[in-house]
């Protein structure tokens, strides 16, 4: 039975292979020239050399550092605003009673509008002419206009960021938290335990997978998203993209860009397996509590 399984993944992968070796290809060759890129080689100004330098000089940037934290701050709360937030709608959502299926339809509705479109919808709406402040002007809660676009907080980002990933944590978890047996709840309630004994004990141990795929992928998108940024973002600290593309384009060092690109690389892996990793730990001791 042994060569026939390993015949059989051996076919597997011939199958594969025409689709996934070329992507694989394309990925790898993107990796190695921001990695050859970073140590100072296609630099396009000058002679090509192997060298430490830009790494050097990025560990003794004030800017990149506060790009960096930033960056981080804003992955990590957005995963966890986004998913935090579809749970309540999954519980809700659960089974199904009239009217529920137009509802998930609405709660989707964010992934069909483009980051870009909403960045601009969101601007206009808290704008210091915007809709925001004119309804507060009108029910008398303030005087003038208040100026809350791009505050240094990044807040309009998180925000943006949890409306447009919450439906995708929400795909994820519904499924999961379906395939969970009604017998299950009876007997927990049966047993005495309450709603909010239901769900730490059964839905997040049961979930925990789904739970942090979601968690991994927002991280990820949130981490490199560009078009929030640029649209209501603060003006300082930049983002990564941000850093990155102004370094390329306005200061002209492809070099030194390059390596802001790894650093964003790494802090994508690293950070959204370590959020992956903290959420198992709370969630196990939590459900053992």
């Amino acid at each position: 039975m042994k060569p026939t399984g390993l015949r059989h993944y051996a076919k597997v992968g011939l199958l594969l292979l025409p689709g996934l070796g070329v992507i694989l290809g394309f990925i790898s060759l993107v990796v190695w020239f921001a990695i050859a890129q970073s140590l100072g080689q296609f630099g396009f100004r000058g002679e090509d050399r192997w060298t430490l330098d830009f790494w050097r000089e990025v560990g003794s940037d004030e800017t990149f550092r506060r790009s960096f934290f930033y960056s981080l701050r804003v992955a990590t709360i957005s995963a966890i605003g986004a998913v935090a937030l579809a749970f309540p709608f999954v519980m809700w959502l659960r089974q199904p009673f009239r009217g529920s299926q137009s509802m998930s339809a609405i709660l989707k509705v964010p992934l069909l509008v483009p980051g870009l479109v909403a960045a601009f919808l969101y601007v206009n709406f808290i704008s210091f002419n915007g809709f925001f402040n004119f309804g507060l002007q009108r029910i008398g809660i303030i005087d003038e206009p208040l100026r809350i676009l791009n505050d240094e907080r990044g807040i309009g980002v998180l925000i943006l960021q949890v409306w447009k990933q919450m439906p995708f944590a929400l795909l994820l978890l519904t499924g999961a938290v379906r395939s969970i047996g009604d017998d299950v709840f009876l007997a927990a309630r049966d047993a005495g335990a309450g709603a909010a004994a239901r769900f730490v004990h059964i839905v997040l141990p049961l979930t925990l997978a789904s739970m942090q795929a979601a968690m991994v992928i927002i991280f990820i998108g949130a981490a490199g998203d560009y078009s929030f940024q640029v649209v209501a973002g603060p003006r300082a600290p930049f983002s990564m993209a941000q850093y990155m593309n102004v370094t390329r384009t306005t200061g002209g060092d492809r070099n030194y860009a390059a390596v802001i690109g790894m650093m964003l690389m790494v802090m994508s892996l690293f950070g959204s397996v370590s959020l992956a990793g903290l959420v198992r730990l709370a969630v196990n001791r939590g459900s053992y509590k």
